[in-house]
């Protein structure tokens, strides 16, 4: 059976907004490294960062049909996950999809499969994370479900998961657990200004940690230069 389903229960504005704030490598921490998706779908542009509820699509390879479908149950502020049923590279979406995302208020696309125009996509600064970059088109004939579980590059994705996207990747968190990984990365984003602070003063990482000890009970030592092949030390060409 194929279904698409109308009513999805999103995350709080203010949730997201947090979230986005503190961007996928801090939210992944925050929550426990969980979530992320893999490293082949990637940014298409730089120095955007996205966060919203998922809108999930499954589609035959090569079909972008239920892409079309499932613009329909958008609302403001969610991203679109697409998956295919098997693996493609196929150009599923290019602008004309991102003029109607964009007039629902969708804030952005991940898919695990093609995208195309590019250019066209940055000009309009619709924010896409996609398996593949080829001009290979599709056809609208097969029939799949939108906002069902998918997997997207090794993660599983669920109708209102957050998705947080950047240049870093892609997170999906479920939306019950937003309030409270929103709260930790604010905590760990504290304590990262007050390092990145002392790192800028000149304070050495394995001091700041406390690694010298550790370096030691792992045998690692300190020499001012290696030794030769008869046992001394070496030293620099006259």
């Amino acid at each position: 059976m194929h279904y698409v389903v109308r009513c999805v229960d999103r995350a709080e504005p203010e949730t997201v907004a947090a979230l986005r704030d503190a961007g996928v490598a801090a939210a992944h921490e925050a929550a426990g490294r969980i979530g992320l998706l893999g490293p082949a779908i990637q940014a298409r542009q730089a120095g955007v960062v996205i966060a919203g509820s998922a809108i999930t699509v499954s589609c035959h390879p090569g079909d972008n049909l239920m892409i079309h479908a499932a613009v329909e149950v958008c609302r403001p502020g969610d991203v679109l996950v697409v998956t295919t049923t098997s693996p493609s590279t196929d150009g599923m979406f290019g602008d004309l999809l991102a003029t109607s995302l964009m007039s629902r208020g969708v804030v952005g696309l991940v898919i695990d499969a093609g995208v195309r125009d590019l250019a066209s996509l940055r000009e309009m600064r619709f924010p896409v994370w996609s398996r593949a970059v080829h001009a290979q088109g599709t056809v609208k004939a097969s029939p799949g479900s939108v906002n069902i579980p998918v997997v997207a590059d090794g993660q599983i994705v669920r109708p209102g998961d957050i998705i947080v996207a950047d240049d870093d990747g892609v997170l999906a968190l479920p939306a019950a657990s937003g309030p409270r990984v929103a709260d930790a990365a604010a905590k760990r984003m504290a304590n990262e200004a007050t390092k990145r602070e002392q790192l800028a003063g000149g304070v050495l990482g394995v001091d700041m940690y406390n690694l010298r000890q550790l370096l030691a009970q792992l045998g690692v030592e300190y020499v001012d230069r290696l030794p030769d092949d008869d046992g001394g030390m070496t030293r620099p060409a006259d």
